[in-house]
């Protein structure tokens, strides 16, 4: 699967997005090194840390699915006025995929313009197995 394909399914994902109170919709999804796509959407709440962002729900339907082995992350967020900006994973969300490939691509922006990062550069600290 190609990074613009990813992106678009991220966009895709976007769609589902429950973000009443932020009005920010997220998208997200991670690629399995055997070609798997998880996708994943934000869900609010009105208490916010009952919330999940959607890097975390891709992430964990795939683990609830048996996958392990993660290669690429695409995220896809923004308000409706600021459509294509990059939109980058928050701490928790790092330090969930952290766990499972510090090498992880993340990307990120709009299908025209993709921005590409690896883990361990935006999360130089992170803990669990991978140690610091």
């Amino acid at each position: 699967m190609t990074d613009r394909q990813l992106i678009e399914a991220a966009m895709k994902a976007r769609q589902n997005a429950y973000a009443p109170y932020s009005d920010f919709a997220v998208g997200a999804a991670l690629l399995t090194a055997d070609g798997k796509v998880f996708t994943g959407s934000n869900v609010e709440c009105a208490s916010y840390p009952s919330g999940c962002c959607a890097e975390r729900v891709a992430l964990y339907t795939a683990v609830a699915a048996g996958a392990r082995n993660f290669v690429t992350l695409a995220v896809t967020g923004w308000k409706r006025d600021e459509e294509g900006k990059p939109c980058m994973p928050c701490g928790m969300c790092r330090q969930a995929l952290y766990e499972f490939n510090t090498d992880l691509r993340i990307i990120t922006g709009s299908p025209d313009n993709i921005k590409v990062f690896v883990l361990k550069e935006i999360f130089p600290y992170g803990f669990g197995r991978y140690g610091v």
